[in-house]
């Protein structure tokens, strides 16, 4: 199953277009894509069940705008230093634990949204997104899975110059200007995918230049791990998302360092969910 937001309603993909959520099951589902985290599981129910055949589709050309599947999320985990290559590249030892942070849920827009550019050093980081679909508390590994309504693309878009001031550094906030959350084009369940565990996952320049590229298998903490762990901690919500990590070719790592510019359009993509563009403005 895939959905996305399309104009500011929920939607659900099908063979032959994508259908409005609320006017397809009759207003047994509202038109907000948030709200219908609280009820994933009677959603999937409904959705798994569901015949497009003669069902009006979206328009979803051109003209459509695409905001995140996830729009207003309860809480934004984040974990640093998830993937050994990129701890490598930031000089960091491989972390005994999973790194925790922040980006404010202010920061989250959607595909195609162009994000101001703030002035300082923007570079780039493509994550998987996991989307929480059922509330978690003290999960097993072994039950994770049961508490995830789907799997996005996301960009962790960071402003190193801020992230890294003062004796402390402000990682949460250096991340969460305006648009610094790029999440989408669509939520995509497990079901559809041919494994979470092993997708690719990348991130260009619209012009071709590749950024980053790897693969989900390489997270040091995976998937059922960070679930179980962050719920150890904090009660996971319907709607919540975990932003799973970065793979190694951030522009603060090299020599010499490269960071976005106004005009350049960065191309994020994963495996079986699709590709998220995100234009850079003045």
């Amino acid at each position: 199953m895939r959905i996305a937001n399309i104009n500011n309603r929920l939607v659900l993909g099908t063979g032959s277009g994508y259908v409005d959520v609320e006017a397809a099951s009759g207003g047994a589902f509202g038109s907000d894509p948030q709200a219908v985290y609280a009820q994933w599981g009677e959603f999937s129910e409904w959705a798994s069940g569901f015949d497009p055949a003669g069902a009006p589709t979206v328009d979803a050309g051109a003209d459509a705008v695409w905001d995140s599947p996830v729009p207003q999320p309860g809480q934004v985990f984040a974990i640093g230093l998830n993937y050994s290559e990129h701890a490598k590249e930031s000089g960091m030892d491989l972390p005994p634990s999973p790194t925790v942070f922040t980006k404010f849920p202010s920061s989250v827009t959607g595909h195609n949204q162009g994000v101001v550019h703030p002035g300082g050093s923007i570079d780039w980081e493509v994550e998987l997104v996991v989307v929480i679909g059922k509330q978690a508390d003290f999960v097993k590994e072994a039950d994770a899975w049961d508490h995830i309504a789907g799997v996005t693309i996301g960009q962790d878009l960071s402003e190193r110059e801020l992230q890294l001031s003062g004796g402390v550094p402000q990682f949460s906030l250096g991340k969460s200007y305006r648009g610094f959350a790029p999440i989408g084009p669509e939520l995509v369940t497990l079901d559809a995918l041919p494994s979470p565990l092993d997708l690719e996952i990348g991130c260009r320049l619209e012009t071709g230049e590749v950024l980053q590229q790897s693969r989900t298998s390489n997270l040091i903490f995976d998937i059922p791990f960070l679930v179980a762990h962050l719920s150890s901690v904090c009660s996971l919500r319907p709607g919540d998302v975990i932003f799973t990590g970065t793979p190694p070719g951030v522009g603060a790592a090299r020599t010499p360092k490269r960071f976005l510019e106004v005009g350049e359009v960065l191309v994020s993509w994963v495996e079986g969910i699709g590709e998220l563009r995100t234009p850079i403005v003045r």
